[in-house]
């Protein structure tokens, strides 16, 4: 396939873009901040101008933010986590979505987590993935109505091997320092990502359920469990559990 890369960190981008273009792929890297819906439009108008459609689009951009109570989650945090991970989604969807509707045939991933699906005490990243969720059943369900040709798919993996935990390399100028005080829950979240499950891996569960047409893609051995585990103590109505990470 043809592909359209996006990243709001461009040295990233142009790397990501250089891997890909020498294995013979054609690829069109933009740089894009998802947060921002003119941006999103851009991106659109420069993958339709390159290639005249898009065929599979996938809303991936996520950050986590800082690792304190939620009282203490400063405004600016939260503009930014929601501004990326919620209203990065909701962008790609208005600005891409009409054009897919006009097509044979088109599928939309969104990128969520299980944070998405149960608890796990990540504050602001569990809030905006539980919104990406919503979201997604959502769109499906708008588009069986309206563009049936339309896929949905709702990633929600475990812990992968990239760099989210140090999302905050990309954090914006106004925000300040992130507080010492979480470094111990950062690198203990670091560790569990660097032995997190290959993005290969990931990426060919997405492929397959693009081509089955499978919604809720729960990427790691024991999700479903959880996910059932879950389920239960809210039909029993009892309180979440701390999360086991």
């Amino acid at each position: 396939m043809r592909v359209v890369m996006a990243d709001v960190e461009e040295p990233a981008l142009d790397e990501a873009a250089d891997v890909l273009a020498s294995r013979g792929a054609e690829v069109l890297p933009v740089p894009t901040d998802v947060a921002r819906p003119e941006q999103m439009d851009r991106l659109r108008d420069r993958a339709l101008e390159a290639f005249g459609g898009v065929h599979v689009l996938c809303n991936n951009a996520g950050v986590v933010g800082e690792f304190v109570p939620l009282w203490e989650v400063r405004q600016a945090d939260w503009d930014w986590v929601l501004g990326v991970n919620l209203w990065g989604v909701i962008n790609g969807i208005r600005s891409f979505v009409p054009t897919l509707l006009r097509q044979d045939a088109a599928h939309v991933v969104n990128t969520a987590s299980m944070a998405g699906l149960i608890p796990n005490g990540l504050g602001p990243y569990s809030v905006t993935k539980h919104g990406v969720v919503a979201l997604s059943e959502d769109l499906y369900l708008a588009l069986r109505q309206r563009g049936p040709q339309v896929g949905v798919s709702v990633l929600c993996p475990g812990f992968v091997r990239t760099r989210i935990v140090d999302a905050d390399r990309n954090r914006p100028g106004g925000l300040g320092e992130v507080d010492p005080s979480t470094a111990a829950v950062r690198e203990m979240l670091r560790q569990l990502q660097d032995a997190g499950m290959d993005p290969t891996e990931v990426a060919g569960q997405v492929v397959a359920a693009v081509h089955s047409g499978r919604f809720y893609v729960l990427t790691h051995p024991g999700s479903g469990e959880s996910v059932s585990n879950w389920i239960e103590r809210v039909l029993a109505g009892s309180p979440p559990e701390p999360p086991r990470i």
